[in-house]
């Protein structure tokens, strides 16, 4: 018979046996937009298009924004909040493969832009945008050779729409496009299987100046500068395609196959691995010292003053000097006298609470491999809802925090939790969601979006706060542990340095 002390154990091991049996049976999962897709040689591989980004500018825009070949029907793919909110515009285009088919110098199509064209495709090249292409949910990134890394090849996310240079001989600085893209699909097969999974999007984008003999004939066109029949290939940019009003550009691709050992778990490590690791060690390890310089400099005042203080009551020479109240002392009796905007106080601290709350929950989302990078916008999403249901504890917080202060109009204090910090970022977001609308961006939220994030906060956040707000008040007060004084004690103004207090104190005094 089991004794009262061996029953948790008991109970223990009957907990393990029941998940070991369990294990046996049990089976792998994905999350949801992550899960793997399987090909077989010769089924169809659709790239997509996302937006132009650059480093020079925060403004994205669609791929179609510019000249490019453009499909006969532009279908848009379904994007989830967290990606419209960064500006995502992914896309079908016309570049699509067949898994395992080489094809070389294959015609996209023919343009020729007019004045304002050339112009938006100069003014590309000039902040240095770049092209996003997805394929199997992977960017596509451009291979750089560095001879002054231990790793021979580092990863650019995108290609450039283009460069800038000069002729051999001549100073005038000329724009090119990069018409001409060689693909590389690398892959990862199944040993047992004809199956593959598609594990790296790479390529090398060139600048050519196409030629052909005779009539345009479309995709079926013959080229003298690139020809798939004579083995004669773009491998460099000797003759690059110059960007003028009414030039023709031609654009053409290679896609070539690679089997590759890098599994399909690990695809993800050329985006997540970073080449100047150092860098990032070196603004880690620079905050930390101001941040450890900064709390030196506090705890050097507060112990200067904590020294001063017990130096006082040592030196007290009578009985009757032993019992004024100095130092600490002297104020105890007020510490805990609400302040003069109590209800403001209350708010920012509910606010506070609720930012917290989202920043460490996404943490630990993030620690438990929940917010994958391939699953694009999933980041946002989860932090936008997040902040939406930490308004239950906002509420809650402020209402405990007012209560305390023996407040009334906990309405009121409610209501400014729940509207007035999101109402201050909201009317930011619109006014610079309208510049950015007036730009043409692909980085403006459209109407729908909008909607949707007011109904996510007065359908949802606000109900949530006044919910928190209601059980917070329901719960009795927080009793002060000293009691405080009825008459506010005089306390006299002290000389305030603007420059000292910016600086973090300034010192010791």
């Amino acid at each position: 018979m089991a004794t009262p002390t061996t029953r948790p154990a008991l109970a223990l091991l009957v907990v393990a046996a029941a998940l070991l049996a369990c294990a046996g049976t049990a089976r792998g999962f994905y999350l949801p937009g992550v899960a793997p897709a399987d090909f077989r040689k010769k089924d169809p591989l659709a790239v997509k298009v996302n937006q132009l980004s650059s480093i020079k500018t925060q403004l994205p825009y669609s791929y179609y924004s510019l000249p490019f070949c453009r499909p006969g029907t532009i279908v848009d793919s379904a994007e989830n909040l967290g990606e419209v909110l960064r500006g995502d515009r992914i896309e079908n285009s016309l570049y699509v493969f067949e898994m395992m088919e080489p094809k070389l110098c294959q015609i996209v199509c023919k343009i020729a832009p007019n004045q304002d064209e050339a112009r938006d495709l100069k003014e590309k090249i000039d902040d240095e945008y770049r092209i996003n292409m997805i394929l199997d949910n992977l960017p596509l990134v451009v291979p750089i050779k560095r001879l002054d890394q231990e790793a021979p090849t580092v990863y650019q996310q995108g290609m450039h729409v283009g460069v800038k240079g000069q002729y051999a001989g001549s100073k005038e600085e000329k724009h090119f496009i990069h018409n001409h893209f060689t693909f590389l699909v690398k892959y990862h097969k199944d040993a047992n299987t004809d199956i593959a999974r598609i594990v790296a999007f790479e390529v090398k984008p060139y600048s050519v100046k196409h030629e052909y003999d005779g009539d345009w004939k479309g995709t079926a066109t013959p080229l003298k500068t690139c020809d798939p029949h004579s083995r004669r290939l773009v491998v460099d940019s000797d003759s690059p395609q110059e960007v003028e009003a009414s030039k023709e550009i031609i654009f053409t691709y290679d896609v070539n196959f690679e089997e590759s050992p890098i599994k399909w778990a690990s695809r993800w490590d050329t985006y997540l691995l970073m080449a100047d690791d150092q860098i990032h060690w070196f603004s880690i390890v620079n905050s930390l010292m101001i941040v450890l310089f900064l709390s030196g400099m506090v705890a050097m005042i507060m112990l200067r003053t904590l020294y001063r203080d017990i130096s006082k009551y040592n030196q007290l020479e009578d009985q009757e000097d032993a019992q004024e109240e100095t130092g600490w002392k002297l104020v105890h009796g007020d510490v805990f006298r609400p302040p003069v905007n109590a209800d403001l106080l209350c708010v920012y601290v509910g606010t506070g609470v609720q930012f917290f709350g989202m920043l460490l929950v996404t943490l630990l989302f993030a620690i438990l491999g929940l917010l994958s990078p391939s699953n694009r916008g999933g980041l946002m999403t989860a932090m936008l809802l997040l902040w939406v249901f930490m308004g239950l504890f906002a509420g809650y917080s402020s209402s405990r925090l007012y209560k305390m202060f023996k407040g009334s109009e906990w309405k009121n204090v409610t209501i400014k939790t729940a509207l007035m910090f999101p109402g201050i970022v909201f009317a930011i977001f619109f006014v610079l969601n309208a510049i950015i609308w007036g730009e043409k961006s692909s980085g403006a939220v459209p109407f729908t979006t909008m909607f949707a994030l007011v109904l996510l906060w007065f359908g949802i956040s606000v109900p949530l706060v006044f919910i928190g707000s209601y059980l917070g008040f329901k719960k009795p007060a927080l009793e002060d542990p000293v009691r405080t004084n009825k008459i506010p004690r005089a306390i006299p103004e002290q000389p305030c340095s603007v420059v000292r207090t910016t600086s973090g104190g300034g010192g010791p005094t």
